[in-house]
């Protein structure tokens, strides 16, 4: 049994732009265990992603940050005995955890000079590719044939359930209603307070819609600011949603309005 660890990204809609890979790889070796190497924060949305067999969280910023959280990691890797490791992510780290890590066959991108500890260095295509096709170029460079490159999502259950219930405590169960997401991890990737304050107000005043506002615990200022003017409230989801949850919410809404964020990609 073919045992194949994916290094992935840090950031939620490069790990959904890497979703066909490990439904390619499960194709090409159907009793392989894929495991995949990531942070915390993308835990969640790995866990919707069909091919993923296990989830190795690598905690950068905490027990693996010092020398011996890496070693520790290390071993991990080394007791896991992989086969081949796909690094899609670009950090020279990654590339002497998975060297380090014993295993045989390391396939990644010849870039920050690790090729040393790559036993495949993939030349960076030279046109300009989306994101997906980019790490699926990995895999391809291999020999894996890719049958379907769409970016795909599994909708927890249990996430269903209870946004089910969330949606008929609002009144917007069976429902005609869109999702505005209106925060973002940088202010240039906002857009303006009024902007959306003016979009909900016009929305709601059409009457064919009902708004429900979604973001994290953190977006609280951020909706209070938009809604305080408005002279009819959306239904208020900030901080409420796990991710799974969100996604759920998202496969019911008829229209996802949002920023440059994670979230968009989900929808």
């Amino acid at each position: 049994m073919q045992h194949i660890l994916v290094v992935n990204m840090n950031w939620l809609g490069d790990v959904i732009f890497s979703a066909p890979i490990f439904k390619a790889l499960k194709e090409k070796y159907p009793h392989s265990k894929v495991s995949c190497l990531a942070v915390p924060r993308v835990k969640e949305i790995l866990e919707c992603i069909e091919g993923v067999d296990e989830i190795i969280v690598y905690e950068e910023e905490g027990r693996h940050k010092s020398f011996w959280g890496k070693l520790s990691l290390i071993a991990q890797l080394r007791r896991q005995k992989f086969d081949t490791a796909f690094l899609l992510h670009r950090s020279w780290t990654r590339a002497l955890l998975v060297y380090w890590g014993g295993i045989k066959n390391r396939i990644g991108y010849d870039i920050k000079g690790r090729a040393p500890f790559l036993t495949r260095a993939v030349a960076e295509p030279k046109e300009k590719l989306h994101r997906s096709d980019y790490y699926l170029k990995l895999i391809e460079d291999v020999g894996v044939r890719i049958k379907d490159r769409r970016c795909m999502l599994k909708v927890n259950p249990q996430a269903k359930l209870k946004v089910d219930g969330i949606l008929k405590e609002n009144g917007l169960l069976d429902q005609r209603f869109l999702v505005i997401h209106p925060g973002g991890n940088w202010d240039l990737k906002r857009w303006p307070v009024r902007n959306f304050s003016r979009l909900i107000q016009r929305i709601m005043e059409e009457g064919k819609w009902k708004v429900a506002l979604t973001g994290s615990s953190a977006d609280q200022e951020l909706v209070n600011d938009i809604i305080k003017d408005l002279p009819f409230k959306p239904v208020i989801l900030t901080g409420t949603l796990s991710l799974k949850e969100l996604m759920a919410l998202m496969q019911q809404a008829a229209l996802v309005i949002s920023g440059d964020s994670g979230p968009i990609h989900l929808a």
